[in-house]
This record gives C-alpha cells, sequence and structure tokens, in this order.
C-alpha cells in the first residue's frame, strides 16, 4: 500500500524520459515528419484561441490574464496528442545523449532536431496560408491574429533569444512532471503554458505560425523573420531547455545512476 502512494523520484523520472527519448530517436524518419506537421497545425490553435479571447473579452486589467489561457490550446492538442514538437526534444532526446553519449547518439539527435523542427515550420506555413487566403477564420479575428504576430515578431534579435530561455525551460519541465502528473497532465500543460504566454516569452513553434502569417502576406520579410525572430529564439529555447533544465535535471541524478 506505501509502494503504491509513494510518488516517482527523480532517478525514476529521469528513466522514464530516457526511455522515451530512445523511442523517439528509433522512429521511422517518415513518422517524424508526418507528426511534426501535425504538430506545426495545431499549434496554430494556441494563436487563435488567443485571438478569439482579444477579440471578444471587454477592455479590463484582468482581460490580458484571460486572453492568454488560449495559448493553452494548441499545445493541449500537441503534447496530449503526442505530436513531435520540437521544444520537447530539448529535453526528450537529449537525456538519452547525457546519459550515454556516442557520436551515433550526436548524429541521431541532430538528424531528429532537423526533420521535427522542419516540418514544424511547414505545418505553420501551410496553416498561416490558410489563416490569411481563406474564410476558414472569421474576418472579426484576423486584426487580432496580425496583432499578435507583430509583437512576437516584433522585439530585437537579442531580447528574442533572452525570452525565449524561459519557455524552453518551461517547456522542459512540463515534460519532466508529466510522468508524475497522472490525472493532472491537463492542468500542468495549462499552467505552464498560461505562463509562457503571461510572461510574454517566445516560443519557437507557435511563433513560427505567427511569424509566417506575416510572411504570406508580405508583412514581414523572411531576412528579417529569420534573423529577427526564428533563429534568436531557437538559440533561447534550446539553452533554457537544454543547455539550464536538462543538463541540471540529470546533474541531480547522474551519482545515483552511476550508482545503479
Amino acid at each position: 500500500m506505501v509502494e503504491e502512494n509513494v510518488g516517482l523520484n527523480s532517478k525514476m523520472i529521469f528513466e522514464v524520459i530516457r526511455r522515451e527519448g530512445e523511442e523517439e530517436l528509433e522512429r521511422p524518419k517518415r513518422s517524424l515528419i508526418w507528426s511534426g506537421v501535425a504538430a506545426g497545425v495545431m499549434i496554430s490553435l494556441s494563436v487563435l484561441g488567443e485571438a478569439i479571447f482579444r477579440t471578444y473579452l471587454p477592455e479590463a486589467e484582468w482581460a490580458y490574464l484571460v486572453e492568454n489561457l488560449g495559448y493553452s490550446l494548441g499545445f493541449l492538442v500537441v503534447i496530449l496528442g503526442k505530436m513531435q514538437l520540437f521544444t520537447e526534444n530539448t529535453i526528450t532526446t537529449v537525456v538519452p545523449v547525457v546519459h550515454n553519449p556516442s557520436r551515433r547518439m550526436f548524429r541521431q539527435v541532430g538528424s531528429l532536431w532537423t526533420i521535427v523542427l522542419a516540418a514544424n515550420v511547414v505545418g505553420a506555413f501551410a496553416v498561416a496560408l490558410l489563416f490569411a487566403y481563406t474564410s476558414a477564420i472569421p474576418a472579426e479575428l484576423k486584426p487580432a491574429i496580425e496583432e499578435l504576430s507583430r509583437h512576437a515578431t516584433g522585439f530585437p534579435a537579442m531580447e528574442a533569444f533572452q525570452r525565449g530561455i524561459p519557455a524552453g525551460v518551461l517547456v522542459a519541465a512540463i515534460v519532466w512532471l508529466l510522468p508524475e502528473s497522472e490525472g493532472s497532465k491537463f492542468f500542468v500543460i495549462v499552467v505552464f503554458t498560461w505562463l509562457i504566454a503571461a510572461g510574454d516569452f517566445t516560443h519557437v513553434v507557435a511563433g513560427s505560425v505567427e511569424m509566417a502569417y506575416l510572411m504570406v502576406q508580405g508583412l514581414l520579410t523572411p531576412l528579417d523573420g529569420l534573423l529577427q525572430f526564428f533563429l534568436p529564439v531557437l538559440a533561447g529555447n534550446i539553452v533554457g531547455g537544454t543547455v539550464i533544465f536538462t543538463l541540471l535535471a540529470f546533474g541531480q541524478v547522474r551519482d545515483e545512476l552511476d550508482e545503479t
């Protein structure tokens, strides 16, 4: 009875994520591509959710906090649906590498990151075209989508990088907490992704939808999008998810793993 009510310790959580990471690294490339494209499409629900709240909420001091709940919608679908989101892989697929580093593992991670990130961006551009040039989205929502998109991509490059670090940490924290969150995964995802939006942090995949929305309409040049938003935020998310969170998580269990 006592064992049934004892939660997972850090070493056990690390092991769960390590095994998940190894499974991800062995998945066929075609599966990664389709799953990554699906994630890029579905993460657009975060932009759409925020836009709906911004359009219809009354002007009030509390409206900003409620509006950012919409940001959680895309992450709920992507994470609970087990789709390939690049920022999740900054911890999931890195854990096996820090546990047992080898050239083969580094190559596998590099290949998976490249495939998933490219697929996420393809999905983001596909849905941006849908938002911009069809009637799938009501016209009254489009000003809010454009406003959100201009804000997300409008930071100076260094600030975009720095704001990407907390977002990377928060997404990695979601991945770390999910094995111990049976029955409450919904709330873990909502709370942490709401923090990303409410804190005005930058996320490379959700932000790619906003970047693409401006690009496909000629409101943002590809060079500006790449240098001012995409690359700085990508670097910030990797620093937050891998360099900070994953290495700290590994540090707290390393000696126990060696003993095992």
